[in-house]
């Protein structure tokens, strides 16, 4: 069940040991399940419970501590010997009285580990703020230190089949972009054309099935435009408003986001004026960027197209991106905006998102790039302009829809 050969696994190892050595490290405990799959292809619905990957400087293999039901299925999709797959009792999960860092701790103590320089994924979403106050009083003579986003930086550089998979996702976010925006059209509900996406994400190609994406189809609309992050309701959609539509296929953990806006009928003035804009500071970026620039660099080209017509964007325009799990497909590290001193490097992926959102209305527009050795390449292939979709009613667009 391995998505990637073993030595592929050793080098990124390798490569993680080395971020462990320049920052003083010597064990390393990852909470991240995009770290864990990265460095062992462990991949099931458990980090919803406390688990850790123990990754030692001076050991070959990591060790894998989690849940006791939760121990075969680290058996059945890593590379890990089984002695190094560890469970701990059901009484640690969610208890008022014992944490599953107090047995981690004890199971650190007992192999040696205790008095050493251990690294901990302090900004990770699955690592709480108990479990580093459980973790520190279980290990009161180890040096507990920031072991931040190491594995994240070691996953920036993909390798050839990492990009591949990427590229298998974009086919996938290609068809679910086009099934969902059809559903957009007068009298259809919000919440079935997102039901259209999630099924072709799911479903993916003939080629290659999907997965589940870390995000859920963000799809504001009407005057919520300008509000990036809302999902979806049980409201129709109506003739001359907009739609944005942003999704990821997904494929063995890898993601190729994209973003698109519709017009249900005629684009409205703002639309109109907007696109011309969005589109040749895009243009801009992607003609521009290589290796060699900086993050920062990258970002002051597009924020120099939108100048010349008087707009500035205040966030990011886009970050570093491919194997997640929920609740981000972003990878935590390179982020194009200024100041962000990160230079590319050929086999970088980023999703680059320079969309402008006002108070009633915005534009959406985005391509998941890689950095090849001189220039820039998009994984999709999806028509870039906004889509104005024909505003017939939904009797009309009932054959379409089965």
């Amino acid at each position: 069940m391995l998505p990637f050969d073993r030595i592929e696994y050793q080098n990124r190892i390798k490569k993680t040991k080395e971020e462990m050595n320049e920052r003083g490290i010597e064990v390393l405990l990852i909470s991240d399940p995009a770290n864990m799959y990265y460095l062992t292809g462990y991949d099931a619905w458990s980090f919803y419970v406390h688990q850790m990957l123990i990754l030692t400087i001076d050991q070959d293999q990591p060790i894998w501590v989690g849940r006791y039901m939760d121990a075969n299925g680290v058996k059945a999709t890593t590379w890990l010997h089984d002695q190094n797959i560890i469970a701990y009792p059901d009484h640690y999960v969610q208890s008022d009285h014992d944490h599953p860092m107090d047995f981690i701790a004890a199971f650190l103590i007992q192999s040696g580990q205790g008095n050493r320089r251990i690294g901990v994924e302090m900004d990770h979403y699955y690592f709480s703020a108990k479990a580093y106050q459980s973790l520190v009083r279980g290990l009161p003579n180890a040096q507990i230190k920031d072991g931040d986003l190491i594995v994240n930086h070691v996953r920036m550089i993909k390798s050839n089949q990492e990009i591949e998979y990427m590229k298998y996702a974009a086919k996938i976010a290609e068809q679910s972009m086009f099934r969902g925006v059809e559903m957009i059209r007068t009298g259809v509900r919000e919440c079935d054309a997102a039901a259209t996406m999630y099924y072709n994400m799911i479903s993916g190609t003939k080629e290659h099935g999907g997965d589940y994406p870390s995000i859920v189809p963000l799809m504001p609309s009407g005057e919520n435009t300008g509000n990036p992050h809302l999902t979806w309701s049980d409201r129709t959609y109506e003739e001359g408003e907009a739609a944005i539509v942003e999704l990821a296929g997904c494929y063995k953990r890898y993601h190729s986001p994209l973003a698109r806006t519709v017009s249900i009928g005629k684009p409205s003035r703002q639309l109109q004026e907007l696109e011309p804009i969005v589109l040749e500071g895009i243009d801009q970026v992607l003609q521009t960027a290589k290796p060699g620039m900086t993050c920062g660099e990258v970002e002051a080209v597009w924020r120099r197209s939108i100048a010349k017509y008087g707009f500035h964007k205040e966030a990011r325009i886009g970050y570093s991106v491919g194997l997640n799990y929920p609740p981000d497909w972003g990878e935590h590290t390179a982020s194009l905006r200024q100041g962000d001193q990160t230079v590319l490097q050929p086999n970088m992926t980023f999703h680059f998102i320079p969309a402008l959102w006002f108070d009633q209305h915005g534009i959406e527009i985005s391509e998941s790039i890689r950095v090849t050795e001189n220039g820039i390449e998009t994984l999709a292939n999806y028509p870039r302009e906004l889509i104005v979709q024909d505003p017939f009613p939904i009797t009309q667009h009932a054959g379409m829809m089965s």
